[in-house]
């Protein structure tokens, strides 16, 4: 063969090639229901930024800020495209690993107000009290990010340093605080002194929560118990799966919650307890999310408990994570929570059966003291 012809041969099947990926990548994008226009203004921009703008920009920071502004057109707060420290951050809480300041956060109206502060751990130490707004987290003001980006922020490898201005007593102040490993047991009960009503509080649904939650409920099974307090004030959800591990032994045979996707697709999770055993109240307030909600709205649909306190956080949806190629990732609503009777949790939260406000002036707890003299008046079902 010629030599002008094996050049016209190759030049010829790199054409093919090429045509062949441009018709295998328009089938792909049409599949995802992404046509050509689609595809002619994104990269046709892009490729106009790279060309012209006055200072040659970095592609991966272009595309960065591609994906991030997609996922912010959804405009829903629990959608987030994490760059890859936030990603790190989030990968080591999910393997227990993480280090963190030891406080609980409420977030509302666009603030974000400390809600409680542990004993011994690092925020402590650095004087943050409940009631104290955090106003930015390493110089990013709190107003501009959803609710879970600044919890991950604030979290991060034990050694490591966050800068949180906060508002305190009406004066502005930059706290640097090192970060540390935080233990803390998602559920603790006790005996309410002087009488047969147990009070059990669960902090979160972590991984070994539905352990913990039966551990308790034996416990103070023994030390007499006839009806009990479940408190899911500021908890701010969880693990879903450790949601239905504690409402399977509380929430009546049935569905305790259904998870309902875009296409329809319908997953429930079941009780199958054969009867009850005990009288319950449950203390939700603004900041009882996600899981927490699914447990309330469980027990309130079935009868199985009496809710006390104010309408929880309105969070009903579910959300997946997805690990992409830059060490970065991308967390997504996929799907919404149903409770047993059909209600949507999402965006209207839980209404409780006792509306009980709480003020900053109150001296006692008044929704605890309200549950407590529920049950005193209401000792069996």
């Amino acid at each position: 063969m010629s030599k002008k012809k094996i050049v016209l041969t190759a030049m010829i099947s790199v054409l093919c090639g090429s045509m062949l990926t441009v018709l295998a990548a328009g089938v792909f994008l049409r599949s995802m229901g992404i046509y050509g226009d689609d595809v002619i203004r994104l990269f046709g921009v892009m490729k106009f930024i790279q060309s012209r703008y006055v200072d040659a920009p970095d592609t991966s920071t272009l595309v960065d800020g591609a994906i991030d502004g997609m996922v912010a057109s959804l405009g829903d707060p629990h959608s987030v495209y994490m760059p890859p420290e936030m990603f790190r951050t989030l990968r080591q809480q999910t393997e227990g690993s993480f280090g963190g300041i030891g406080v609980t956060m409420g977030f509302k109206d666009g603030t974000v107000k400390i809600i409680s502060v542990l004993d011994g751990t690092p925020g402590e130490a650095a004087g943050l009290r409940a009631g104290d707004e955090i106003l930015a987290v390493d110089g990013v003001p709190t107003s501009e990010l959803p609710s879970e980006e600044v919890a991950l922020r604030i979290r991060g490898e034990v050694g490591t340093q966050v800068t949180l201005r906060i508002l305190h007593d009406g004066a502005e102040q930059d706290v640097t605080i090192t970060r540390d490993v935080i233990q803390v047991h998602s559920v603790r009960g006790v005996m309410l002194d002087g009488t047969t009503i147990g009070y059990i509080r669960i902090a979160s649904f972590a991984e070994h929560t539905g352990d913990e939650f039966a551990a308790e409920m034996a416990r103070l099974g023994e030390a007499g118990m006839t009806s009990f307090i479940i408190d899911l004030r500021e908890n701010p959800g969880g693990l879903i799966t450790s949601c239905v591990a504690v409402a399977e032994q509380i929430v009546p045979a049935g569905p305790i919650v259904s998870v309902i996707n875009r296409d329809g697709d319908t997953e429930v999770y079941r009780s199958h307890l054969e009867a009850r055993k005990y009288p319950i109240v449950v203390l939700i307030d603004e900041n009882s999310a996600s899981a927490s909600e699914i447990l309330a709205g469980a027990l309130q649909d079935t009868g199985a408990a009496t809710i006390i306190g104010t309408t929880s956080y309105g969070k009903g949806s579910v959300q997946a994570v997805m690990p992409l190629f830059h060490d970065d990732g991308l967390k997504l609503t996929i799907a919404k929570y149903i409770t047993p009777n059909g209600r949507s949790i999402d965006g209207t939260g839980i209404t409780p059966d006792i509306v009980v406000e709480r003020s900053p002036q109150d001296t006692t707890d008044v929704q605890f003291e309200a549950a407590k003299k529920y049950l005193e008046e209401h000792p069996s079902f």
